[in-house]
């Protein structure tokens, strides 16, 4: 049995207050991760890790992502170690370089992406560490700022990216890589190979989105995700049927989820579509630890 941690996305679209309901829902049903969004015009990410935690007693909240150009590094650092003190060893901060036109939409769009990332990563990272951060960047400037409250226990800081040359920064400055839906095992092996190019060593984690739809009658569980991966093939430029999914029954989908982490995946996270997601992600539970089926709680209770 594959150690691959199991995730759930609370997806931007579903209302903030139904957020720590479904917190508690997923949590009882086993699974590892909860993952919030930050996409301009949703919900805060910081936020939303706060109520998810809140809400939670052992859940491990992850934040995918934070666009770099959106956040001053200081006070990003300053939100993380806050979480990280109340909540020790229950978060994962991601940070990305955002979506370009929502950032230039907002006037914060950088001269260099990859500065910007990497310099907001690194100086991200050395203040959780409770260091005295001085940075004359192309991006970013520190002058001798220091965390008061550093986290006892510093969380990681991953970088949600997708092209080669960004991967390559995250294996260099970066605990993990967080990769969009779409991709599979074959784009794994790729990803591995630029983060290790990069620099990453065997610790560099490698946390998977992917969209899921659970069902036994396969037609329905390829209308309900056609929406979803005909925009997405668009937006990672591949043919809608070179999207990868995980999809099918559950069984199905389990297999999917044990192909990623095949593939290198040590997180893989279920962007759930359709009817009943928490439904779902109880029958894929189920499926993928059985020895523990007959202790998960009911959804009805």
């Amino acid at each position: 049995m594959t150690n691959v941690r199991v995730g759930v996305m609370y997806d931007r679209d579903w209302a903030p207050e139904d957020l720590p309901g479904f917190a508690r829902r997923a949590e009882a049903l086993g699974v590892d991760d909860l993952w919030v969004v930050e996409d301009l015009g949703w919900n805060g990410g910081v936020s939303a890790a706060a109520v998810a935690l809140g809400a939670t007693e052992r859940l491990r909240v992850g934040i995918g992502i934070t666009p770099a150009p959106l956040r001053s590094p200081a006070l990003l650092a300053m939100e993380l170690a806050t979480l990280a003190r109340v909540f020790p060893g229950r978060l994962v901060a991601g940070i990305g370089h955002g979506v370009r036109e929502w950032m230039e939409s907002v006037g914060v769009a950088p001269r260099s992406p990859l500065a910007l990332l990497e310099e907001t990563i690194t100086s991200v990272r050395a203040l959780l560490r409770g260091e005295r951060v001085e940075l004359e960047g192309r991006e970013v400037r520190l002058d001798g700022v220091k965390l008061v409250h550093p986290p006892v226990q510093v969380p990681p800081v991953v970088a949600g990216v997708v092209r080669a040359r960004s991967l390559e920064l995250s294996g260099r400055v970066a605990d993990g890589t967080l990769i969009a839906e779409g991709h599979g095992p074959q784009d794994l092996e790729n990803t591995r190979t630029l983060t290790a190019k990069g620099g990453a060593g065997p610790e560099h984690t490698l946390t998977v989105l992917s969209f899921a739809c659970v069902g036994d009658d396969p037609s329905q569980v390829a209308r309900i995700l056609h929406p979803h991966t005909e925009g997405h093939g668009a937006w990672l430029g591949r043919p809608q049927e070179e999207v990868f999914t995980v999809s099918g029954t559950a069984a199905q989908a389990v297999g999917d989820i044990h192909a990623l982490a095949a593939a290198g995946a040590d997180t893989v996270v279920l962007r759930v579509v359709g009817p009943e997601p928490l439904r779902q992600l109880e029958a894929v539970l189920t499926a993928f630890r059985p020895s523990r089926a007959d202790g998960l709680p009911s959804l009805n209770g």
